[in-house]
C-alpha cells in the first residue's frame, strides 16, 4: 500500500527469531491473515506472536507498546497484548519489532455480531477502565486533541468523495460535530483505535482489545467510535451508558467516527476493501442516524 513498505514473510521471521531468540527457534512460523496496514503479524507456535512494523511511520509504536503495555494491561477488565521479547535491527530487518503471548478470539464483522448488546456492555466496561488508569506521565494521545484539529483533512476527504458519497449531507454532519463543547475535564486514557480489526471476540463476547499505537491521554471521546464502526443502533445505548458519556462527549464521539471513515474511505477505497466498506459502514449508520437514510 506504500511506497516505502517493507515486505517480510515467515522466511524472513524464522531467521529473526532464531538469531534473537534462539530458545524459540524450533516453533513454527506461520502468517496471520490479517486487513490490517501497519504491521505484519506472524504465530509462533502454539502461545506466542510476532509483530513486526511494515513502514516507517509504523516503527515507533513499537517502543509505545513495550512501554505501556505492561502498567495498562493488568488494569484492563479484558485481555490486552503482553509483550514477552523486544526484537531489535538487524541485516535483514531495519527495524524494532516485538513477540507478545498469543490472545485467542477472533475480529467481529459490523452487522454479524450475535449478541451485540452483550458485546456494548463489554466494550463500555473496557474503555471505563482504561479512563481509571493513572494518566501521570501518559503520552498525548495523537487522537486525543480537538476535532477542529482534523477538520482540514476532513474537508479534503470529503473533497476526494465528492460524487461517491452524500457530501452535501456528511458535511453537514461534519460541521454540527466541530460545534460540540470541547473536552473540559483532565486528560484521561483512550485506546484510540477501537475499530473491529483491532477486537476480539469469542462466544459473542468481548475477549480482548489489541493495537495499543494510537493510545494516549487527552480527550477520551475518540473510544466512542466503537458505537458506529461496529455496534448496531440498539446497543449504542448500552455502551453509552456503561461509558458514562453526556451528550457532548458523545457528541464528539460521533464526529470522530465520522472523520475517521472519511479520512480511510478514500485512500483504502480501491486498496482495502475490509477497511473501506467498514468506512462505507460508519457513514451509512451515521446518515441514517441523522435521518438522511443512505450514503
Amino acid at each position: 500500500m506504500r511506497e516505502n513498505e517493507i515486505a517480510v514473510d515467515a522466511g524472513l521471521v524464522r531467521g529473526l527469531i532464531a538469531r534473537q531468540f534462539p530458545a524459540w527457534a524450533s516453533l513454527p512460523v506461520r502468517r496471520l491473515s490479517s486487513s490490517g496496514t501497519e504491521n505484519a503479524m506472524f504465530r509462533l507456535g502454539p502461545d506466542l506472536v510476532v509483530r513486526l512494523p511494515r513502514h516507517p511511520g509504523a516503527v515507533a509504536d513499537v517502543a509505545h507498546e513495550q512501554r505501556w503495555l505492561p502498567l495498562l494491561g493488568p488494569g484492563l477488565p479484558f485481555a490486552a497484548p503482553e509483550p514477552v521479547g523486544l526484537g531489535t535491527p538487524d541485516g535483514s530487518f531495519p527495524w524494532p519489532w516485538s513477540v507478545y503471548r498469543w490472545l485467542d478470539g477472533s475480529n467481529p464483522v459490523a452487522g454479524g455480531v450475535g449478541r451485540p448488546e452483550r458485546l456494548a456492555g463489554d466494550l463500555g466496561a473496557f474503555v471505563a477502565a482504561l479512563r481509571r488508569a493513572d494518566p501521570e506521565d501518559g503520552p498525548p494521545a495523537s487522537r486525543g486533541v480537538p476535532l477542529a484539529a482534523r477538520d482540514a483533512e476532513t474537508r479534503a476527504a470529503l473533497a476526494e468523495l465528492d460524487g461517491r458519497v452524500d457530501t452535501a449531507a456528511v458535511t453537514a454532519l461534519w460541521e454540527r460535530s466541530l460545534r460540540a463543547p470541547a473536552h473540559a475535564g483532565p486528560p484521561v486514557w483512550a485506546h484510540g483505535d477501537l475499530s473491529p480489526g483491532n477486537v476480539l471476540v469469542a462466544g459473542d463476547r468481548l475477549a480482548a482489545v489489541i493495537d495499543f499505537g494510537c493510545a494516549g491521554v487527552g480527550d477520551p471521546a475518540v473510544d466512542l467510535i466503537v458505537a458506529w464502526n461496529l455496534l448496531p443502533s440498539w446497543a449504542r445505548g448500552p455502551f453509552r451508558e456503561a461509558v458514562g458519556a453526556d451528550d457532548a462527549e458523545w457528541a464528539r464521539g460521533r464526529g470522530w467516527a465520522l472523520s475517521i471513515a472519511l479520512i480511510a474511505l478514500p485512500y483504502y477505497w480501491h486498496t482495502n476493501p475490509v477497511l473501506a466498506e467498514n468506512s462505507r459502514h460508519v457513514i451509512r449508520e451515521l446518515l441514517a442516524e441523522d435521518g438522511c437514510g443512505d450514503a
